[in-house]
Parts: structure tokens; C-alpha cells; sequence
């Protein structure tokens, strides 16, 4: 328990965790969707802690990574449009493409613009009536009500050159996407706990219906993981299958009414390709037709070759489930956080980023 032991919550952690050893005894597959997730799992040494048959396994839960080398692709490609201030979150800025980053075109003289809010770029938009303002659009439900909002705000304020490219993604149909790959052993879901305040934990329903599979919502904190943890084996060992709440204090089982309702106002779901899942149907939000003049698709004609992973690069089967960091050649090797390859090593909330920082003694091993 040493990376526990400063914990201010070190006795209720202890006594969880007493109680999943007491619980448990059959291995069990229990997966986090949720990149933040993995990393206060990896940061608190949670997988150590735990009894060795029960396996913790990264799932899709990281909006930068799940993003397809094509839409990265695209996003370099718009960076060399004539007279564009490209802007985006930070977390975009080094994953690499096919040929290049963002980063790169931006050293190269590129106009590309951090920013931390989607307000930030329609005050971009106003100072420069001259130019094409793009905000790159990668995110779950969490972010893409924002997105939704600045756009209601650009159309309100007449804001003709501000557009979005949308790469955001929902998260329930790459559960089901992951429950239909046979090569993909899932006993039970750690749920978003962000997504989840703006969706509802009902959302997940569905799922443990159809395929009998635990869903349990947890917070962040060590002891949110582990209480999660601990209904997830209650619930696997007395052969249950529903969904609970280990997060009441931020989640509902309906979630942020005036959210949903602005991200449906302004995107409709479509077919989207993510990053080790293929092509899932319904998991993606592209921009009404209403809102058409705010769609960078349509209002810029990228031609881009479809691309796929980086040679030797295991990012899609650790996204999906099927392999850990340490299984991919190129971990800790050709790929570091200096050079990566594939962006599970650069995102904030990348499982390889996560192994690499909070697991590197065992890479020398």
C-alpha cells in the first residue's frame, strides 16, 4: 500500500481492498474506460495492490488516441490551408501523423493556437476577420457540448469564419463494440466518471443487459476506484450484471439535461472509425445541416489519402483491450514520451503514457 500510504483516505482504502481479497476468487477482466482513470490507476499503484487474478485492463477511453490516423491527417492538412489559425487542445499538438504533427507545421510557420476554451476561439475569430479560425473538434460527451456552445455562439454573433472539424466520439457503442469482439474478454466496465455526469449512468443499462456484464461508475480518487472495484466483484461473483453508482456525488442516472440538449441541437450521431475498433456505427457527431457553415468538411476541400497505423505500433490493440504497453516492440524503445510513435505515448491520458511514467522500472526489467 506505499503509494497509499499518504492518502488521507488510507483506512477506508485498506478496508476496500481487504474486502476484494475476501470477495474475490474467480480471475476476473475488468476494464477502465476512461484515460483518467488510467492514469490514477497506474499513479496510485492500484494494479499492484490488487490480488493477481484480477486483471486490469485500458480500454478506449482516451479521445486523442481513439482519434484515426486519417482525422490526425486531416488536421495537419488544414494547418497548411492558406490564411487558417488552426486551434485545439493541447494534448493534439505532438501526435504524429503520417508525415508530420501539429507541432511541426506550427515550427514550419504554421498559424496553430493552443487554447484551454471553446470561447477562447471565437475571440480569436473576431480579431481576425481575415482569416479562417478552426477549432479541431476530439472529444467524448464530456467536451462536446462545449463545442456545441461555441458554435451556437459564432452563429449568434454572425462569426462566418469560425468552423469546426468534429472527430468527437460517444462512448456507449464502442462498449458494444468491445463486448462483439470475440477476441476481446470484458467481466466488467469501470465507467467514465466525466462522461457519465453528462450522459447518465442509465446510458450504460443497455449493455449490461445484453451482454451480462457489470457496469459500475466511479469517480477518480483511489478510493473511488477501489469501492468501484469492490461492487464490480460482488456483482461478478454473485453472477449479476447491472449498473451502479460508486460516483454519487457527481453522477446521476440521468445525467446533464441542458447538455445532451445542446450537443443534439447542434451534432447528429453518424458512423465513426476509431483508432483499434474499425468503423463503429453510431459512435460518432458530425454537425447538422443547420450548422453547415460552421462544418470545416464542408467548408474546405482536403484532399487526404486514408492512412493507418504507424508500422510496428500497438496502439489500436491496447486501445482495444487485446494487449498492454509492455507487449508493443516499440514501447520504451523506438517510442518514448521525447519520441513517440503512436498517441498513447503523447496524450495526458494515453495508456502507454501512463505505463512509461508510472511503470518505467519494470521496462529496464
Amino acid at each position: 500500500m506505499k503509494h497509499l500510504s499518504e492518502y488521507r483516505d488510507r483506512a477506508l482504502c485498506e478496508s476496500l481492498l481487504e474486502k476484494i481479497n475476501r470477495t474475490h476468487r474467480t480471475p476476473i477482466n475488468l476494464m477502465e474506460v476512461c484515460g483518467t482513470h488510467t492514469m490514477s490507476i497506474a499513479r496510485n499503484g492500484i494494479r499492484q495492490i490488487l490480488p493477481k487474478t484480477i486483471n486490469l485492463i485500458s480500454g478506449p477511453g482516451c479521445p486523442v488516441c481513439v482519434t484515426s490516423q486519417y482525422e490526425i491527417d486531416q488536421f495537419i492538412e488544414l494547418a497548411n490551408q492558406k490564411d487558417v489559425i488552426i486551434t485545439t487542445f493541447g494534448d493534439l499538438m505532438r501526435v504524429p501523423g503520417s508525415r508530420s504533427s501539429l507541432q511541426k507545421e506550427r515550427a514550419n510557420g504554421a498559424d496553430v493556437r493552443v487554447v484551454y476554451s471553446t470561447l477562447d476561439c471565437l475571440d480569436i475569430a473576431e480579431k481576425n476577420p481575415a482569416k479562417e479560425v478552426v477549432f479541431l473538434g476530439v472529444g467524448f460527451e464530456t467536451t462536446a457540448p462545449t463545442i456545441a456552445a461555441a458554435i451556437l455562439g459564432a452563429q449568434k454573433k454572425k462569426l462566418r469564419n469560425f468552423s469546426v472539424i468534429s472527430a468527437h466520439k460517444v462512448v456507449p457503442p464502442a462498449l458494444v463494440a468491445l463486448m462483439e469482439n470475440e477476441q476481446v474478454k470484458v467481466d466488467g466496465f469501470i465507467c467514465p466518471g466525466h462522461v457519465s455526469v453528462i450522459i447518465g449512468a442509465r446510458a450504460y443499462e443497455p449493455i449490461a443487459e445484453k451482454y451480462h456484464v457489470p457496469c459500475v461508475v466511479t469517480g477518480f480518487e483511489p478510493v473511488d476506484i477501489l469501492q468501484g472495484l469492490s461492487m464490480l466483484v460482488d456483482q461478478f461473483e454473485s453472477d449479476d450484471a447491472k449498473v451502479e453508482i460508486a460516483y454519487r456525488r457527481t453522477v446521476t442516472w440521468e445525467g446533464n439535461g441542458r447538455a445532451m440538449q445542446v450537443l443534439n441541437q447542434v451534432f447528429e450521431s453518424e458512423d465513426a472509425e476509431w483508432r483499434g475498433l474499425g468503423v463503429i456505427p453510431g459512435s460518432g457527431l458530425k454537425i447538422r445541416n443547420e450548422f453547415s457553415e460552421f462544418d470545416a468538411l464542408r467548408k474546405f476541400d482536403l484532399d487526404v489519402p486514408y492512412a493507418t497505423d504507424p508500422p510496428g505500433c500497438a496502439c489500436g490493440e491496447i486501445l482495444a483491450g487485446t494487449k498492454n504497453p509492455f507487449q508493443c516492440p516499440l514501447f520504451g524503445k523506438a517510442c518514448t514520451p521525447e519520441t513517440p510513435v503512436g498517441p498513447c505515448m503523447v496524450s495526458s491520458e494515453g495508456t502507454c503514457a501512463a505505463y512509461y511514467r508510472y511503470h518505467g522500472q519494470e521496462i529496464e526489467s
